[in-house]
């Protein structure tokens, strides 16, 4: 039995990871739109000083956001643990650096705390991906008692 196998014989077991990789990347979609459409705003939650930004930033990060929630999305319809625990694993690093600059800059609690929270939840995810990219390696217990593979 192939790795696919394994996970698509109970769908039901990874289908938290699923739902909870599409939902981080709809939240960095949303974010990646807020700076596009209302980059003040957007500037604010996030944490940074009013002010002082060229637009053109917004958009950059608009854009970066946009994509890369696209890519979670992707990945976790694919059922892509391996590559979903790296994309949280370097998320949870991202979300430690803005949590970072936000107290070194404004301090605004709320912000940090957002912050903070996102990089916990995208290092959780990141483990959960990889022990659930693991397991679908290793081989199942009807495996071994077939015998060694017939070339």
């Amino acid at each position: 039995m192939s790795p696919d196998d394994r996970l698509t014989e109970r769908p039901a077991k990874h289908r938290h990871l699923i739902w909870l990789g599409v939902f981080a990347g709809l939240v960095l979609v949303v974010i990646g739109g807020r700076f596009l459409i209302d980059p003040r705003a957007a500037q604010h939650m996030f944490g940074l000083a009013k002010g002082g930004l060229a637009y053109e930033l917004h958009a950059v990060v608009g854009l970066r956001d946009l994509w890369l929630g696209l890519i979670a999305i992707i990945l976790a319809s694919l059922k892509e643990w391996r590559a979903m625990a790296v994309w949280f694993g370097l998320g949870a690093v991202v979300c430690a650096a803005d949590s970072a600059v936000v107290a070194a800059t404004t301090g605004k609690l709320r912000a940090i705390a957002f912050h903070i929270g996102s990089g916990v939840f995208c290092g959780w995810l990141a483990l959960a991906c990889w022990r659930t990219h693991r397991r679908a390696a290793l081989p199942s217990d009807s495996d071994a008692t077939k015998g060694p593979p017939v070339v």
